[in-house]
């Protein structure tokens, strides 16, 4: 009989074991994590009437994976608010309303009438080397120009994956984006094309944003964690640290820091990078190599309420993001209680902030107090804050993202080689195969089915 021991209880090891156990009941599956409580990034704190996203803040449903397992789960979905399709980028010290239409774009303050021109003569540009693994600031300048990649392209890296676009790849975070070129020599000829098409069918199409509704579930993200940790029961282990892990005959036997061991079939890993680089380090010493290459930056995250009269702007939006070229300590701002119902108590608002990132990791650790003042002066500068917030809270991960830098894809190219030689043996996290949530949990539930032989 299937036994399957998985190293790691975020919502990768956690949904795969949900997967695997809804696929064949007959499978003995077992999640080992090694902290007191499972669900690792999707982590929410509920304290003086303020909800605070610990990491991922929601998803979108235009991949809906996330969405479908909460549904099996019982868990009724949370839509954003309207006013969450503002976004906002700082420029000269002021927030400036991202377009997200091309009629807005003409308009736009955001960028020069020189830069907006730069962008219009994408449609001229020509198509660049497709075999390189093209960073996505070199992508970014040469099909848009300078400005538009400091001002639009920069911070979407920031937002998504606290990066430095200088060294993102941008075939492994932006794959589309490079099929469209690929396929259409153009950026706009392709969402031209792509928009009539829509139309034919009845359908909007795309925009320049990022698609789809972005949803949570009224407890937060923590609530499908939790849900889904409550669910697998006994499958769960908490407090469990695998300190090794070797393959005896035909079987997979990993022990612990605490003492014993559990063998099984099959073995999947489903830890950080480094925790999975340790744990292979005698077994597997050519695949641990690789795993150690992969780089986390620092975030720290301030999540402040404060009352709706000590600010001067509505926050009635999304958030911001602050360009690199504009020497601002934070990455952005999202203002949670524009953006999701019940995150504060009424007559608040509940912002958090984030700091750090690949660039700016040294303000990731700052101490509490200096942090504190740090992120109120830039509120102050930026929004209008005028007195201190009420409720404060500091969230600080060591090891944020995972990095796709150039050479990602290559990477985990010789990686799917490497495990070919180890039987049973799987990584399934978000260094491999996407960092969403969305994408972790459909390569979760991709990997059952294969483990499952369907």
């Amino acid at each position: 009989m299937a036994r399957i021991l998985i190293a790691g209880g975020g919502m990768s090891g956690l949904s795969l074991a949900w997967y695997l156990k809804k696929l064949k009941p007959s499978y003995e599956v077992k999640v080992f994590e090694a902290e007191n409580r499972a669900g690792g990034k999707a982590w929410t704190e509920i304290g003086d009437g303020f909800l605070c996203e610990r990491g991922v803040n929601a998803v979108l449903d235009n991949k809906p994976s996330t969405l479908n397992l909460a549904r099996e789960l019982g868990i009724g979905p949370l839509r954003s608010n309207d006013a969450a399709r503002r976004r906002f980028v700082v420029k000269r010290g002021k927030l400036v309303p991202l377009p997200d239409s091309p009629g807005q774009f003409v308009k736009s303050g955001l960028l020069s009438l020189p830069a907006r021109l730069r962008v219009l003569a994408e449609v001229m540009i020509r198509k660049g080397d497709l075999e390189q693994d093209e960073s996505l600031a070199d992508f970014a300048r040469r099909r848009l120009g300078k400005e538009a990649y400091q001002y639009l392209i920069d911070p979407m890296a920031s937002g998504i994956y606290a990066g430095d676009p200088e060294r993102l790849s941008l075939k492994a975070c932006f794959p589309r984006i490079h099929e469209l070129e690929r396929d259409y020599g153009s950026l706009i000829r392709a969402m031209i094309t792509l928009q009539r098409k829509a139309r034919k069918r009845g359908d909007t199409g795309p925009g320049a944003g990022p698609g789809g509704v972005l949803t949570s579930f009224e407890k937060g993200m923590g609530a499908l964690a939790g849900t889904l940790a409550q669910g697998l029961g006994e499958t769960l282990v908490l407090g469990r640290r695998i300190r090794a892990a070797a393959r005896v005959g035909k079987r997979w036997v990993v022990e612990f820091h605490e003492g014993g061991r559990e063998e099984g079939t099959h073995l999947v890993i489903a830890c950080p990078a480094g925790e999975a680089s340790r744990i292979l380090g005698d077994v597997a010493p050519d695949v641990a190599s690789i795993a150690s290459r992969i780089y986390y930056p620092p975030i720290s995250v301030v999540c402040l309420g404060f009352r709706k009269d000590l600010v001067k702007d509505p926050l009635d939006g999304f958030g911001f993001l602050a360009p690199f070229a504009e020497r601002r300590p934070i990455l952005g701002a999202l203002w949670d209680s524009s953006i999701f119902k019940g995150r504060a108590p009424r007559g608040y608002h509940l912002l958090r902030v984030l700091t750090g990132g690949a660039r700016l990791g040294r303000i990731a650790g700052l101490p509490d107090e200096s942090l504190v003042d740090l992120v109120q002066k830039e509120l102050s500068y930026l929004i209008g804050l005028e007195g201190a917030p009420d409720f404060v809270r500091i969230f600080r991960w060591k090891e944020a993202i995972p990095q796709y830098n150039v050479g990602h894809l290559r990477m985990m190219d010789e990686l799917g080689e490497r495990l070919e030689r180890y039987p049973g043996l799987f990584i399934r996290c978000n260094w491999v195969g996407g960092v969403s949530l969305n994408d972790c949990v459909a390569n979760s539930k991709a990997l059952a089915e294969r483990i499952a032989g369907l």
